[in-house]
């Protein structure tokens, strides 16, 4: 049908109703809206060639208005077991979906889905496209590539590849260590996760130049990586670091790879009779509920990972694909929220020997 220039204003006279009413069902809203009313307004819209801006297609064909956007975890992470990071930022991409009239779909797990069901997802109209949360490899993204243009990667990067929306670690780990310094540490302790992965590596590297810059550094003895990122392996880890030295000359600030582990620390400490924050203090990478939810609660630095499914979905719905031939990778600045973690450096850990500490060469 001819395209004709009428308004929501015509069709409320045309039909004798309010131009709210007649707005609401136009923009899709059902709720509050009668059967009868609905369809009698829909039906005169189309008959009468209505196409304004902004109003999706969809709506005035009969079919729904929904834009749905994917999400895809990494290998090894489940929605029962996953980290509280990923369920933090997918509440930030349903949210932003939801007052946008859209909806997240989960799509499966990296080493569990099939990628050539991901073909039904090519309509650009109803689908706009995908977010992966954590690492995965590049030959499992090259073939959803294949599928579908519009992918966005969350806490992981591949240049040239797709967009991806990232924490600023180098800031995180600088207001971390900055607050530990401030309270009088010296002596600093790493208690890594998810050993070899890019989150890892950045974290540790971020942490490494922050003590750089104040002329510091890591005792290699005391800085330990696990395979993974839980609640154990924070245990096992701050086990190791304790086994790495006498009682008296462990590092008093130990930086951790996420809250979740530094959760593992506080409560293996707890068990060895060190006191948090008296005898060791306790920070992480984070900025998840896993910081507030018990005592003592945690001091972390972390961009909010809420504000990053956010920033993530308003990237898809903006994004065309005559874009991609350009990538970005969106760095959001990091926050400091201090906990009952940390705190000043006991006055007898202060006459320590400096031994995890050793002068930048």
């Amino acid at each position: 049908m001819k395209n004709v220039r009428i308004s929501q204003q015509q069709i409320a006279k045309d039909l004798g109703v309010s131009q709210t009413l007649v707005s609401m069902v136009l923009n899709g809203r059902k709720k509050g809206v009668s059967e009868k009313s609905y369809n009698k307004i829909l039906d005169h819209a189309r008959r009468s060639g209505y196409r304004p801006k902004g109003i999706a297609t969809e709506l005035m064909s009969g079919r729904a208005m929904t834009k749905s956007v994917g999400f895809v975890l990494r290998s090894g992470a489940t929605l029962y077991s996953q980290s509280p990071f990923f369920g933090h930022v997918q509440h930030g991409l349903h949210d932003y979906l939801s007052e946008k009239g859209g909806s997240l779909v989960y799509m499966g797990i990296e080493n569990d889905l099939d990628v050539e069901r991901l073909e039904n997802l090519r309509n650009p109209d109803d689908f706009l496209g995908l977010v992966i949360l954590g690492e995965v490899s590049r030959n499992f993204l090259q073939a959803i590539l294949k599928l579908h243009s519009r992918i966005i990667t969350i806490s992981c990067h591949y240049p040239g590849l797709c967009n991806s929306v990232l924490p600023n670690e180098e800031q995180a780990a600088d207001l971390l260590v900055q607050h530990l310094m401030d309270h009088g540490h010296t002596r600093f302790a790493w208690v890594g996760g998810n050993r070899g992965t890019q989150r890892a590596t950045s974290r540790l590297n971020a942490i490494q130049s922050a003590l750089h810059l104040r002329g510091a550094a890591i005792d290699p003895k005391f800085c330990i990586e696990a395979p993974t990122g839980d609640r154990r392996e924070g245990g096992h880890v701050a086990q190791s670091l304790i086994d790495a030295s006498e009682k008296d000359q462990l590092p008093t600030a130990w930086i951790c790879f996420n809250g979740v582990m530094a959760r593992g620390v506080v409560g293996h400490l707890a068990l060895k009779g060190l006191k948090v924050p008296d005898d060791i203090s306790v920070a992480a990478f984070d900025g998840t509920r896993v910081c507030e939810e018990e005592h003592p609660t945690l001091t972390a630095a972390s961009t909010p990972p809420e504000l990053m499914g956010r920033v993530a979905a308003e990237l898809l719905m903006q994004m065309k694909d005559s874009e991609q031939n350009r990538f970005v990778d969106s760095v959001l600045a990091a926050e400091l929220r201090e906990g009952e973690s940390t705190g000043p450096v006991h006055r007898s850990n202060t006459k320590r020997k400096d031994s995890s500490v050793a002068a930048p060469q």
